[in-house]
Parts: structure tokens; C-alpha cells; sequence
């Protein structure tokens, strides 16, 4: 892993990594209620609304940014931000997609964007812990 050499401890570190990680969780169930209420009936109603996408790609930017970039101040790796920094390009790439008919294609990059993004929260905790 590349560290970078001047490592800062911010007295502000309280679990947003978990709370990341947890938020990336439910994006997930809501990816596959979604898809499943899809294959079910007709129209899922709100779950389909573009601003509930917009709104849980915004907070997953920011506490992206926050957490994982207190935890590459904190302990001087710079992996866990590109992971996650990754994860969240594929999750806006997503969103980009059309998700009107199957949506299956939308779904599988937002999940798989979900979980590159908790990968990245991971790797983070545990450099920090």
C-alpha cells in the first residue's frame, strides 16, 4: 500500500466507516427490493423516484469523502480512498443509466459501486483500528 508520509490524528473519528458501511447495506436491499418488486408488478411507486438515487449518491459522497478521506489523513494510506473513490464513480456511472423497463443493468453497477465503496470503508477501518 503506498502510505503517505505525513500521517495526521483527528480527534473527530468516530465511526463513519461503520456508519458507511451500514448505509452501503441498505442501498443494497433497496437495489434488490426494487429490482424484485420490479419483476412483481408493474411499478415499485417511490422506489423508482430519480432523487431517492440522487439524494443516497449525494450522502454516499459526502460521507465518502469525510471518512475515508479523515482515515487517509489519519493513518497515511491512500488505498482505501482510491477503492472507495472507485467504488463511488461506478455508483454515479450508475446513476447514469437508464432504469426505466428491466433495470438490471442500473442495479448490478449500483451494487456492485455498493460494495467496492464498502471495500474501500473497510480497508480504512481496519488501517485505522
Amino acid at each position: 500500500m503506498v502510505r503517505v508520509t505525513a500521517a495526521i490524528r483527528l480527534p473527530w473519528s468516530f465511526g463513519l466507516d461503520r456508519l458507511a458501511i451500514a448505509l452501503s447495506g441498505l442501498c443494497v436491499v433497496h437495489c434488490l427490493a426494487t429490482t424484485i418488486a420490479l419483476a412483481l408488478m408493474s411499478a415499485a411507486g417511490g422506489l423508482l423516484a430519480p432523487e431517492i438515487h440522487e439524494v443516497g449518491l449525494t450522502l454516499a459522497i459526502v460521507l465518502g469523502a469525510v471518512a475515508l478521506g479523515r482515515g487517509a489523513l489519519e493513518h497515511g494510506y491512500l488505498a482505501p480512498l482510491a477503492v472507495g473513490a472507485f467504488g463511488l464513480g461506478m455508483m454515479a456511472g450508475a446513476l447514469n443509466l437508464p432504469h426505466e423497463g428491466s433495470g438490471s443493468l442500473e442495479a448490478f453497477w449500483t451494487i456492485f459501486g455498493v460494495a467496492v465503496l464498502s471495500l474501500g470503508h473497510d480497508l480504512n477501518y481496519r488501517a485505522t483500528h
